[in-house]
Parts: C-alpha cells; structure tokens; sequence
C-alpha cells in the first residue's frame, strides 16, 4: 500500500484541467515513487522498455539521456534480477545498502525530528500515511507521492500552487536527494537502479531549475 494517503475536501475547491506540462511532471513523479518503493513488475518493466523518447528541444538533455539508459536498462534486464536487486539494495536483513529516509540524511537518524516537521506539514495539506503502509513518510518514494498528489490533487484532494509544491520540495527532498540517489547509484549491486537514480537526478535537478525561474518569473 502507498504510505501517503489522502484526506478528501469539498469538490468545489477543485481547478481542472491539469496542464501538460504539470501532468508529465506528475507522471515522472509517480514512476519515480513506483520504482523506489518497490521493484518493477513484468508489466512496468515492459512497458519501460517499449516508452517512448521524451523529445526535449534541447540537445543532449541530462533528462532525456537519462531516460533513454533506463529505457534500455528496462529492455535488457529481467524481472526476476531487477528484483533480486531492489531486496538487496532496500530490504536486505540486518542493514540494508541504502535507506532513502530524509531523517537519515538530514538528522544522521531515523525517526527524527525532520520526520516529525514533515508530518506535520503533510496534515496541514490534508495527507497522511496510509493504514498499513510499510515505509515511513520521509521514504524518497513516499515524497515523490506527495509531489504527484500536490500536483494532481487527485481524489478530492486540493491542487497546490507551485509556489506550495516548491515549498514542499525545497524542505523536504532538495537538501538530500543528491546524497541519497548517489548512494543508490554507487552501491556495488546497483545495475538497474543505477540508471533510476540517474533519471531521478536529472528530473530533480530540473525541478530545482523551475522552481527557480519561476522565482524570476514571478520577481
């Protein structure tokens, strides 16, 4: 079950439609969320390797060589090793290679107090962990969640402004992705999930770089 959970508001205060650009943002931030929080199934592997190209306009795009490499690690990998990999990069007994928790990498402990103020926060917006859920809310992949909703303000759930998902992202992944995703990509079983913090990287980094011209725009 995904850790984040929404809480429902009245139909009025939603704004439709999505556009294109605000749902490929949310898209990436479901498949990112998908992909570290559990392993591919034969169905997403499948349909990764059969994706299209994201046909930026600008040559040699960080973003778009990303994906192609994971679009190819897709094609070339099977279901079975993606996940043999996932559990030895997340779940292995005892500690795992990396933990993407931003306690983790922020107060040097899990369970701290960033994941208090992130809880705190995600009760004001109205979110919450699901019953059941297996990872905390500070889990990279439950973050990415919390992006999309943000975004999509799906289920009866407010559509944030970009000024609120900017917010969002600079407190709560900006201080620590780059730690994390780089601990993923240089783990010695990385081989598919290599490519994923590659591509996870590059849509950060051009979060980052909206969020900050929409600062220029808006000054």
């Amino acid at each position: 079950m995904n850790p984040i959970e929404q809480a429902t508001i009245p139909l009025h205060m939603l704004s439709y439609p999505l556009s294109a650009e605000d749902q490929a943002r949310a898209d990436l931030y479901a498949l990112v969320a998908t992909l570290l929080l559990r392993p591919p199934d034969a169905t997403l592997l499948s349909a990764l390797a059969c994706a299209d190209s994201l046909a930026s306009l600008q040559e040699d795009n960080p973003l778009d060589l990303a994906w192609e490499e994971l679009i190819l690690a897709a094609r070339l990998m099977e279901t079975d090793a993606v996940r043999d990999e996932f559990d030895a990069l997340f779940i292995s007994p005892g500690m795992p290679l990396v933990n993407p928790y931003g306690s983790l990498y922020l107060a040097g402990f899990m369970m701290e107090k960033p994941l208090a103020a992130l809880r705190a926060e995600l009760a004001a917006l109205g979110l919450g962990r699901a019953p059941g859920a297996g990872e905390s809310e500070d889990h990279l992949g439950a973050l990415c969640e919390a992006m999309h909703v943000l975004i999509t303000g799906p289920q009866g759930v407010a559509r944030r402004t970009v000024q609120e998902q900017k917010g969002f992202f600079i407190r709560h992944i900006a201080p620590w992705y780059g730690r994390c995703l780089e601990d993923i990509r240089s783990a010695e079983s990385a081989n598919f999930y290599r490519h994923v913090a590659d591509f996870a990287q590059a849509f950060f980094d051009v979060e980052v770089l909206a969020f900050e011209m929409e600062d220029v725009v808006d000054g």
